[in-house]
């Protein structure tokens, strides 16, 4: 009975760490190109808002053009724990936004967002 019960609570204690670690990837709640959204350049504010914290160090923004050529972005100091933000001259044409974030759980995350500029 006890072997059972201490193996019921090692599950029960294991199911709950994962849980929670899982819920700590930085997930991307809000971005600054909106997919597909059309913006006026050249001089473009970049903005990504996650829902956790994101270490700006280690993170990373590019812009890939329509013939597949990348542009790495400098990121702005970090004033919000959860934001990355840069600043990008643009000619108008198709892009793609392309992200990377290393949240505090220590996972990198990483997404694409396609957008214009008129």
């Amino acid at each position: 009975m006890k072997t059972r019960l201490l193996s019921i609570t090692v599950l029960v204690a294991s199911l709950l760490v994962s849980s929670s670690l899982a819920f700590a990837h930085a997930v991307l709640l809000s971005s600054t190109p909106k997919a597909h959204e059309t913006l006026h350049g050249p001089s473009l504010n970049i903005d990504l808002k996650f829902n956790s914290r994101v270490d700006g160090s280690r993170s990373s923004l590019s812009v890939m053009t329509s013939d597949g050529s990348v542009k790495a972005l400098s990121l702005s100091k970090q004033v919000e724990p959860n934001e990355l933000t840069a600043r990008a001259q643009l000619a108008p044409g198709n892009y793609t936004l392309r992200w990377q974030a290393l949240a505090v759980d220590g996972h990198i995350t990483r997404g694409q967002i396609p957008f214009t500029v008129a």
